[in-house]
Order: C-alpha cells, then sequence, then structure tokens
C-alpha cells in the first residue's frame, strides 16, 4: 500500500495536537468562582476534557503542588505538571511539547487579559516557570 509524505505528515501532526487535547486535567477551584469556570471553559473548547473539583479552600491543595508562591484562583493538575491561574493554551502547548519542561507555568493574581478574565492580548501576558518545590525558575514567556 503506497502512502503519501503529506498524509504522513498530515497524520503526525495530528496525533501530537490530540496528545494535548485528548487528556484530562484536574481543576481545582473555589466553588463560586464564575472566572475558574470561564477558563475551564476555555480549556473545553480547546478540546481538553476538565474534571473540576470545588473546595471551599484551595490552600492546601496549592501546598500539595506547590504553586502557593504564584497563587491564582484555580490549579490544574495535567499530567506530570501543574498550572496555576489562567494561562494561555500556547503557553500550555508549548510546555506539552518541551522536552525541557519545568514543573509547572503560572499566571499569578487575575490578569484582565488572560483566559477567562477578558479579552486576550497576545504576547503581553507573563508566564513563570516553577520547579517542584515552587519556586519561581523565571519567565516562561509572553503569551
Amino acid at each position: 500500500m503506497f502512502y503519501s509524505t503529506r498524509a504522513i505528515a498530515g497524520l503526525i501532526l495530528l496525533s501530537s495536537a490530540m496528545g494535548v487535547a485528548a487528556q484530562q486535567v484536574t481543576l481545582h477551584k473555589n466553588p463560586w468562582c464564575g472566572c475558574c469556570e470561564a477558563y475551564a471553559q476555555y480549556l473545553e473548547a480547546e478540546g481538553i476534557q476538565v474534571a473540576r473539583r470545588d473546595h471551599q479552600e484551595l490552600n492546601s491543595i496549592k501546598q500539595k503542588l506547590n504553586t502557593q508562591q504564584v497563587s491564582s484562583c484555580h490549579t490544574i493538575e495535567w499530567g506530570d505538571h501543574v498550572i496555576e491561574g489562567h494561562v494561555p493554551m500556547s503557553a500550555i502547548r508549548q510546555l506539552m511539547r518541551d522536552p525541557k519542561a519545568p514543573y509547572g507555568i503560572a499566571v499569578p493574581d487575575m490578569p484582565l487579559n488572560s483566559p477567562g478574565m477578558g479579552p486576550e492580548v497576545p504576547g503581553t501576558l507573563p508566564v513563570y516557570a516553577i520547579d517542584k518545590n515552587g519556586n519561581v525558575i523565571g519567565e516562561y514567556g509572553r503569551f
């Protein structure tokens, strides 16, 4: 059977894109937070399966996952990584493709130009890399 190079390349691209989208992630949030729900819907629109976990208090989750230094309103467990706050999908895709990826990435607080908080302004949102101890390694990029 003959397969074209283009068809094979297309299948490779499709499978790598699905590698991010096919995963189920766990989003820890307060039950009354509307922007956390908006962020979950943002991820779902990107093809991500989001399991929502409501907590009356998130400090214990943030301490367990070591995200308290870059705290936002929600924390996501994504495979072996953590995502803290309203991180753009472009940063998450880069994290998942990065062979030297940090333990996690974060957008501290709740910036107005972040997904789930308002219109995104690409290239203006600083995303920080964190290590397994919760230390900020540096800026992961602007997305």
